[in-house]
């Protein structure tokens, strides 16, 4: 939420008549330390010919030094720049350890760099007995140049004084007034006595009207507008440079926009140099403007606005409907449990306690608003290097025509019968009857028993192989689970079975492998990734059964007609690397 703020200035001298003009150093670009972005500037010198050079002091402020070579009657200055007045905290900022209770003393080295905003006017009676007032000790430093500004705010009445210069420090406190150069320079002085670099800086005032009144104090300008300002900034370790400003008590913010910071007022003067003896009328225009304003909590967007923004929405969905766009949503969805905020599972760890749980939840709710008679399964998720398997994940499933997928209730997996391994050999050999296929082909599938006694021979003589002692949590957790089910217990089964195209019917085939039983790969994924396939007997090409792939163009509609009934059917999808090693492979996991 941002302003954006024109400032317009025009500095315009007009002499009685043609004078000859010195080099004059115009100070009237933002300084390179503004907090305030500035996002355009521009000057225009006249009268024409003119040349500018532009230079930085030897405090690395900017300044144009215009050269006239010709006699003029009258010099004009222009300064257009565009401010974004976005809010920041004068605040944003740390403090060294060494610095953060008054007093303190800087670092030798920092000295010497700070030594032109260390070095004080004699103070005579009345800043002496100021000084005097102030305490010599304060817990932080900050609250206590805080409360030193805010101090000399209340004693010293501000004023619009035209006469040019600065008031000396016994001047401002005996009439308890000045400008605001005048607190200015009382304020850098009373630092440098106290033992704290400071130096002064000239600069733009920009104040916006609030949007609001304020309920607890002054709200501020009746009306936008900008003029030239000054104010004091003290050098603090670790934080650098802090504005403070005199006139309002307060730090310097977003409105305060320095053109140049020096050690002494006159080193910041906007506008120097010498004119020949003569009349001058001097002229000066400043104003502010809006360009720009975001819509915010205090000053939302009009009606006029919000009709703008919904006719251009129209017609972006009008343009989106004609070009046939659709709109989709993509990625992984984060959900973080509200009863569980900061437990491991909804930060850093994959799976937990209870996100499974809150998973099925959320899947019943989808179903039940996206998909009533869709297909909820439990599935394997995705795996990720050098983590043990299985991870979990729940999938729907339901078609975009509204016919039914699935009648039943969804069950809760962990809630129902847990298979073991001789219902799913049954389930096996009733689906190679289904299939017209000879159970005998089933083939139990077993874990490598040479591998995991190898691997368990590798551990040290006291560690056993359920041991968290055990350094890697992923490989004893492999272990473990290999070792719980028994080395001699089938892990799953295989039927090999395919599609006999020319016979419209299934064929299958018993495997053999050189071992006698089948050993699976080492590892936690499914059996039916982890096949040696490699070991089945060889077979040449002309061997292999045919694979003709489908026709995508001749496809019927889903149940139109029987399957049973197309002698050519086959599945879509790549060719597999060797067509008779389709297999199906159920196998008992985690109680599903």
């Amino acid at each position: 939420m941002t302003i954006h703020a024109a400032l317009h200035h025009v500095t315009a001298y007009r002499y009685d008549r043609r004078v000859g003009l010195s080099p004059q150093l115009i100070r009237l670009r933002p300084a390179p330390h503004s907090r305030t972005r500035v996002l355009s500037y521009s000057i225009k010198v006249e009268p024409q010919p003119n040349f500018i050079n532009w230079q930085q002091d030897p405090f690395s402020n900017w300044q144009a030094r215009v050269v006239f070579p010709d006699q003029v009657t009258e010099f004009k200055v222009t300064i257009d720049l565009v401010a974004d007045m976005a809010v920041y905290n004068p605040f944003d900022f740390f403090v060294e350890p060494s610095a953060e209770r008054f007093p303190f003393e800087y670092e030798e080295g920092l000295r010497q760099d700070l030594k032109p905003f260390l070095r004080p006017l004699p103070a005579e009676p009345l800043l002496r007995q100021l000084l005097e007032t102030i305490p010599t000790k304060a817990d932080k430093t900050v609250d206590f140049v805080v409360d030193l500004n805010r101090q000399l705010q209340q004693r010293i009445k501000y004023l619009i004084r035209m006469e040019p210069g600065v008031q000396t420090p016994e001047e401002t406190l005996a009439s308890g007034s000045g400008s605001c150069r005048d607190s200015a320079w009382l304020l850098v002085q009373m630092l440098r006595h106290l033992g704290m670099a400071a130096r002064f800086v000239s600069g733009y005032l920009i104040q916006l009207t609030p949007d609001v009144k304020s309920l607890d104090g002054p709200s501020g300008t009746e009306h936008d507008f900008t003029d030239l300002h000054a104010w004091c900034e003290v050098y603090v370790p670790g934080a650098g440079w802090i504005g403070l400003d005199p006139t309002s008590g307060l730090l310097a913010g977003e409105g305060h926009i320095p053109l140049s910071a020096t050690p002494e007022p006159q080193s910041a003067a906007p506008i120097s140099g010498a004119v020949d003896e003569c009349e001058v009328e001097f002229v000066h225009e400043m104003k502010v403007s809006r360009l720009y304003e975001s819509a915010r909590v205090t000053k939302p967007y009009s009606e006029e606005q919000w009709q703008q923004i919904d006719a251009l929405g129209s017609a972006v969905d009008q343009r989106l409907v004609a070009g046939d766009v659709r709109l989709t949503m993509g990625g992984e969805p984060t959900f973080v449990s509200i009863d569980d905020m900061q437990g491991a599972e909804w930060n850093t760890a994959a799976v937990g306690p209870a996100k499974e749980q809150r998973a099925w939840e959320l899947s019943l709710r989808m179903r039940d608003h996206f998909a009533p008679q869709g297909l909820l399964t439990y599935g394997q998720g995705k795996w990720y290097p050098g983590e043990s398997l299985p991870r979990w994940v729940h999938t729907l499933y339901w078609r975009r025509d509204g016919q039914p997928v699935w009648r039943l209730p969804p069950a809760r997996p962990d809630k129902v019968n847990p298979p073991g391994n001789e219902e799913t050999r049954q389930f096996l050999a009733a689906l190679a009857e289904r299939l017209e296929v000879d159970p005998r082909n089933v083939l139990d599938a077993y874990e490598d028993t040479l591998h995991y006694l190898v691997r368990e021979r590798k551990l040290p003589v006291n560690v056993d192989p359920t041991d968290p002692r055990l350094k890697d949590p992923e490989e004893r957790a492999r272990i473990l689970q290999v070792f719980d089910r028994g080395l001699g217990t089938p892990r799953g089964f295989v039927l090999p079975v395919q599609r006999w195209q020319a016979e419209a019917r299934w064929m299958s085939e018993r495997w053999q492998v050189r071992s006698g039983r089948l050993l699976l790969i080492p590892g936690d994924s499914p059996v039916g990734l982890r096949l040696p396939l490699e070991s089945l007997p060889w077979l040449p090409a002309a061997a292999r059964p045919q694979f003709i792939p489908a026709d995508p163009t001749a496809l019927p509609a889903l149940g139109a007609t029987d399957p049973r009934r197309q002698p050519f059917l086959q599945m879509h999808g790549h060719k597999p690397p060797d067509s008779r090693r389709q297999r199906l492979t159920p196998e008992a996991k985690q109680p599903r």
